[in-house]
């Protein structure tokens, strides 16, 4: 279970420097280009790396893995090193495999798995300017964009106080951060990303 909430709290963003806030024109083409982009994403390939920062460790938890996602709604995250684990958001289901030790929950029966699922595929393509749920602010930092997410929803702010997602000039997600209440944060970076290549079933296996 343990492993399951270290899964759910794997998301966003880099250290705050540098940054300048967005005019409201800067932000509209923003939102316009990345939602122009995510209709456009029908697949999504991936490495990442993931940092996973505690206030009592003197270095952040690291590890390696790939992303893929196949429009609308499946999302495979799987971790290589320095353990191998995989969750897959399939079909209202998430799929568990923690080396060979295979589980899965019924995301359909619970309105906060469904959502959670929701917040993933939003997440991974950058889509989630959505402000009956966040209060947004936009950034400009070092020739990226920065966007911070703060939920509304009180369950939520449980377990995330704010999303980070970095994208770059081209609309493209490349990192994540998510800040949790404890002021402790995961950070994923995303490496040789491609779109729209051909993702068949198999990689979604469970």
């Amino acid at each position: 279970m343990h492993k399951i909430v270290y899964f759910i709290l794997l998301f966003i963003v880099t250290a705050l420097n540098a940054q300048t806030k967005m005019s409201i024109a800067e932000a509209k083409a923003l939102k316009e280009k990345v939602k122009t982009h995510a209709i456009e994403t029908k697949t999504i390939s991936s490495d990442f790396t993931q940092f996973k920062h505690l206030d009592f460790l003197s270095n952040d938890i690291v590890t390696t893995g790939k992303l893929a996602f196949k429009t609308p709604n499946t999302v495979k995250w799987e971790y290589v090193k320095p353990f191998k684990y995989s969750v897959v958001f399939k079909n209202e289901k998430l799929y568990i495999n923690d080396e060979g030790n295979k589980s899965n929950i019924d995301i359909g029966s619970s309105e906060q798995f469904k959502k959670l699922n929701n917040l993933i595929v939003s997440s991974v393509k950058g889509d989630m300017f959505d402000d009956s749920e966040f209060i947004i602010n936009y950034y400009k930092k070092q020739g990226n964009s920065e966007v911070h997410f703060s939920p509304k929803d009180k369950k939520l702010e449980k377990y995330i106080k704010v999303f980070y997602i970095t994208f770059n000039p081209e609309g493209d997600v490349v990192e994540v951060k998510m800040i949790e209440p404890s002021n402790d944060y995961t950070k994923i970076v995303f490496t040789n990303r491609i779109l729209n290549s051909s993702l068949p079933d198999e990689v979604f296996a469970h």
